[in-house]
C-alpha cells in the first residue's frame, strides 16, 4: 500500500468513528421496559381524553334542553322512542316485539346484481385512450 492510501484509510477511519460517536446512545443510556413504555402510552392518553369532556356548564345545560335526561332514560331503556311522524300515520307502529306485519308496501323483485350504468362509457374511453397511447409509440 502506498503512504496516500495509508493516509486515505486513516482519515476514512477518523471520520467513520466520529459519525459512530454522533449516532450511538449516550453512555447513561438505559432502555426502557415494556411495563414502562405502556405506562408512558397510558399516561399520554390520560391526558389527552382529560381535554376530551371538558364541557361548560353553558353547555350542558344546552344539552340538557335538547334532550331531557327522561328522554335519554327512556332510549336507553328501550332501545328507541317512538317519532311523533310515525304515531301521527296511523300505520302500525312496530316496537320491536312480534314478528314483522305481513304486508310489506314497497316490497319489490330484487335484481340481480350488475354494473352502475355508464360504465360502459368508461370502458371504452379506457379502450379508446389505450389504442391512441400505443400508436403513438410506434414510429
Amino acid at each position: 500500500m502506498t503512504d496516500n492510501a495509508k493516509k486515505e484509510i486513516a482519515a476514512l477511519r477518523a471520520e467513520l468513528d466520529e459519525l459512530k460517536a454522533k449516532v450511538s446512545p449516550p453512555k447513561d443510556f438505559v432502555p426502557m421496559s415494556d411495563a414502562e413504555w405502556i405506562d408512558r402510552m397510558h399516561q399520554m392518553r390520560e391526558r389527552r381524553m382529560a381535554h376530551a369532556s371538558n364541557f361548560h356548564p353553558d353547555d350542558l345545560r344546552a344539552m340538557e334542553a335538547a334532550c331531557p335526561t327522561a328522554a335519554v332514560k327512556d332510549i336507553v331503556a328501550h332501545g328507541h322512542v317512538p317519532s311523533p311522524a310515525g304515531l301521527a300515520s296511523g300505520g302500525p307502529v312496530r316496537t320491536g316485539d312480534g314478528p314483522a306485519p305481513s304486508a310489506t308496501p314497497g316490497w319489490s323483485e330484487p335484481r340481480p346484481l350488475t354494473n352502475p350504468p355508464g360504465t360502459n362509457w368508461v370502458d371504452a374511453i379506457a379502450i379508446a385512450d389505450d389504442v391512441r397511447q400505443r400508436s403513438k409509440d410506434k414510429p
